[in-house]
């Protein structure tokens, strides 16, 4: 498989953070946004923001924009199939997907969950980490999905622009778990450690950004 594309998923709606861009909150000088962007660039061959609304407030960034095809905030599979799209167009097979307000997932993302992928005919890998392992934030728990003795984070994850007809069917019927769809699909998982703390650690409230602070000294 050649290398990825890359897609930053921003097109949540920040209820938690009083609405508005959470990734574009600032975080030791720069915005969760550009810290994901510089994470995750190095790992992709090309990287977008998957982001609705106007995009000339991204225009800082200087990444292409690609918005949801699904109204009504359909939620992270909506923002992977806008990827998958925009990937199909610039003539890729596969894209990897990051959140806009996780700024210390692993640098070895890409590496990791390709590796995964090893033998499958349609690359379909989510992060894990194990449960109990490290820290567990309140914040987190209402977005993992557990699966046996781990956590899955739907927000990372490798996907195949080949199934990218059969996602966008699925959420036309009105699916929007994540999981689900990656489990009828022989979704795999990458597994990551998550000691001292959690890589997948996302910002969802104005405490979260104050451990985030915490966690870069």
């Amino acid at each position: 498989m050649t290398q990825p594309l890359g897609v930053i998923l921003a097109g949540g709606l920040a209820t938690r953070m009083g609405g508005g861009d959470k990734g574009l909150l600032m975080l030791g000088g720069q915005s969760l946004l550009s810290r994901v962007a510089e994470r995750l660039s190095p790992q992709v061959a090309e990287l977008a923001l998957n982001a609705n609304g106007d995009a000339a407030r991204f225009a800082h960034l200087g990444l292409p924009v690609v918005a949801d095809s699904i109204e009504g905030f359909a939620g992270p599979l909506a923002g992977v199939l806008a990827g998958l799209d925009w990937a199909a167009a610039e003539g890729a097979e596969a894209i990897v997907t990051a959140a806009a307000d996780t700024p210390f997932f692993p640098q070895d993302l890409v590496t990791r969950l390709v590796a995964a992928s090893a033998g499958q005919r349609h690359p379909l890998v989510l992060a894990a980490t194990r449960k109990g392992e490290g820290e567990t934030l309140k914040s987190q728990a209402a977005s993992r999905q557990p699966r046996g003795r781990f956590n899955r984070h739907p927000t990372f994850g490798l996907w195949p622009v080949a199934l990218r007809e059969e996602l966008r069917s699925a959420l036309a019927g009105g699916l929007r778990k994540v999981v689900l769809w990656t489990d009828e699909h022989g979704g795999r998982e990458a597994l990551f450690d998550s000691v001292p703390f959690d890589p997948f650690f996302n910002v969802n409230t104005p405490e979260d950004l104050a451990r985030a602070e915490a966690l870069l000294i």
